[in-house]
């Protein structure tokens, strides 16, 4: 058996699946984290983290899709060697840079959630250790060039 727990609720300027861009990491754009007051003693030295991972449950996505068509693509991928939000378990993960701290709440750039999207989790981002050079994604191979991938 598994369990997640909503930790807080993501703030955004996305109200509905097409609002937000198709990687966060590409815009100047800032959310809000919300996390809740139960979970706030968790957030003790966040503030010294400039980057984050942040854990989402992508609450809106069609869980029953195995295969994704990216965009700029005509071939559909596995949903395992894409991006897409619909998939089985609809985790969203992304990198942002954090902002602000202001109590229970986060301000940070570079999310692409849906406004009201459950957080799941927070963790720091550290380049030492998640960053990997020279990574490829076969299919992405003659992509690289394109803003919009």
């Amino acid at each position: 058996m598994m369990e997640l727990v909503q930790i807080g609720v993501i703030r955004s300027p996305y109200k509905r699946q097409g609002d937000a861009p198709r990687q966060g990491r590409l815009t100047e754009t800032e959310s809000e984290i919300e996390v809740f007051p139960e979970y706030t003693a968790g957030l003790a030295d966040v503030e010294r983290c400039s980057h984050l991972i942040v854990l989402y449950w992508l609450d809106r996505a069609d869980r029953t899709m195995l295969h994704a068509t990216p965009p700029g693509q005509t071939v559909a991928r596995g949903v395992f060697s894409t991006r897409s939000p619909n998939r089985p378990n609809p985790v969203g993960f992304g990198v942002v840079d954090l902002v602000a701290v202001e109590g229970g709440t986060l301000r940070v750039r570079g999310l692409d959630a849906l406004d009201g999207t459950p957080l799941i989790d927070i963790k720091p981002y550290s380049s030492e250790v998640d960053a990997i050079m020279d990574v490829t994604v076969g299919w992405m191979k003659n992509m690289k060039d394109r803003p919009d991938i």
